[in-house]
């Protein structure tokens, strides 16, 4: 039987909508965005498909790519460059690593640096770390991603088609004339600090095939086209969403720490909870964290996201947050419950392709050549009101003055713009007015939070 964690199907009523959920246009022009993220600071890189990485800075994209592979790639359908992912040490050795499909087809892994003058552009050549050959234009899987464990883990389709018609997900069987496709359906994780004989990397010494030959690198199978999965960066679960084959969508969670014993995610006898091929042993194999089918909510292919670690939207805490391609709105999935529930749809037409998150943990969403910050209108935390504190002017031109008449002992005072970035740490007069500058500020919307007794409330504060 397949191990139940926990399933839950769409069809017994929980779809309800979540009326706060916004969002904020970052920039536009962008093309086919497949990816967003951050290398440890205030800016954002957007992978296109079609073969460059994008800087975004100050709400601007930046004229001159970061990084431009387009001579490399081949992007037609669900091949392009697809992942991107900076070193936990990026900020002192510079490097970074790309998943893209070349120009035959085929899914490669590359490490590349940035230059030593400009901290905007990488340098041109890279060194290839795989090359994995693909027997079908579909499925590539794209993600790539540093764990918790300072390893790169690298998402791999099942190879195309569809069904995966050579069972290749469930496949251990080294095939010496291709090799590689051991690969395909799995979870890759290498040692990018170490090499192993001839390559360019090494093989975590807990992985569980690390000592049969061919198979090192696979840390779990059972994966029919992961779209995206990512890891909570407080705690270090793993979330993964895989795509189906005809009727249900499936995220995964695997908490921390993160098991080495060749998980398997069930694909192709399974498609979710449900059976999809027979198969003569299934024990062992782990059923979703949640599930929806496509009857039940009218989506088609899941688009995998994060769940919010930041600090802006405490409403938004204990929620991971994803979409699918074929609606136009996003689904908010409690972990602490596992109901799901649905935004209401946006407007335009957007189809979503990527999540990411900023280096505060705030998130946003790519609708191909737009990027979008993921805002809860509501603000979601308790506001100054809840202590009897009060910020006046609102909107205001230049200084607001903040009125505590209780003399609450606040801990902290700090003012942050929209996307998360702290503007100013104030430190707390116990008096009963305070005034805060804000003459300086581009006029716009910015947050007002304190602490008090290890409660955080926050206001919204207009410089006109």
């Amino acid at each position: 039987m397949k191990k139940i964690l926990f399933s839950l199907l769409m069809g017994w009523g929980c779809i309800t909508s979540a009326q706060t959920i916004a969002l904020q246009t970052v920039v536009t022009g962008l093309s086919n965005a497949v990816e967003i993220t951050h290398c440890g600071d205030s800016r954002l890189f957007i992978v296109q498909k079609g073969g460059l990485i994008r800087i975004v800075q100050n709400n601007a994209v930046l004229a001159t790519p970061f990084l431009n592979v387009s001579s490399l790639t081949v992007s037609s359908g669900e091949q392009g460059l697809l992942g991107l992912a900076f070193h936990p040490n990026y900020a002192t050795n510079g490097q970074f690593f790309i998943n893209y499909t070349n120009t035959v087809g085929d899914t490669v892994i590359a490490r590349y640096t940035v230059s030593s003058t400009d901290p905007n552009v990488a340098n041109p050549t890279g060194t290839i770390l795989m090359t994995i050959d693909q027997p079908f234009s579909n499925h590539n899987g794209g993600t790539l991603k540093f764990g918790p464990d300072g390893y790169l883990y690298i998402g791999m389709g099942d190879g195309g088609s569809g069904g995966d018609p050579q069972n290749f997900a469930q496949n251990l069987q080294v095939n010496l004339t291709a090799p590689s496709r051991v690969y395909l359906g799995k979870m890759l994780r290498l040692d990018v600090n170490t090499t192993a004989g001839s390559l360019n990397y090494g093989y975590p010494p807990t992985n569980p095939f690390v000592n049969e030959n061919g198979k090192q690198e696979i840390w779990a199978l059972g994966l029919r086209n992961p779209w995206k999965f990512s890891f909570n960066r407080l705690n270090g679960d793993l979330w993964i969403a895989d795509v189906g084959q005809n009727e249900v969508e499936e995220i995964n969670r695997i908490p921390s720490p993160l098991p080495n014993t060749g998980l398997n995610f069930g694909w192709k006898c399974f498609e979710g909870s449900v059976v999809y091929s027979a198969c003569s042993n299934t024990a062992g194999m782990i059923a979703p964290f949640a599930e929806y089918t496509h009857a039940a909510t009218g989506g088609c292919s899941i688009t995998g996201g994060f769940v919010y670690t930041g600090t802006l939207y405490p409403n938004m805490l204990n929620k991971y947050y994803f979409a699918d391609y074929c609606q136009n709105r996003m689904g908010i999935l409690n972990i602490t419950t596992g109901a799901i529930t649905y935004t209401p749809y946006f407007n335009g037409n957007n189809f979503f392709t990527s999540f990411g998150e900023d280096v505060n943990g705030e998130l946003y969403i790519t609708g191909g050549s737009s990027l979008f910050r993921i805002i809860d209108t509501s603000l979601g935390s308790q506001t100054f009101a809840a202590l009897g504190i009060s910020v006046a002017p609102n909107p205001s031109r230049g200084t607001v003055v903040l009125n505590n008449p209780k003399h609450y002992a606040l801990q902290t005072l700090t003012l942050l713009d929209v996307s998360g970035k702290i503007i100013q740490t104030i430190q707390p007069e116990q008096s009963t007015l305070q005034t805060i500058d804000m003459s300086r500020l581009t006029p716009g919307l910015y947050f007002l939070q304190i602490e008090k007794d290890g409660l955080r409330y926050t206001e919204k504060i207009i410089r006109e």
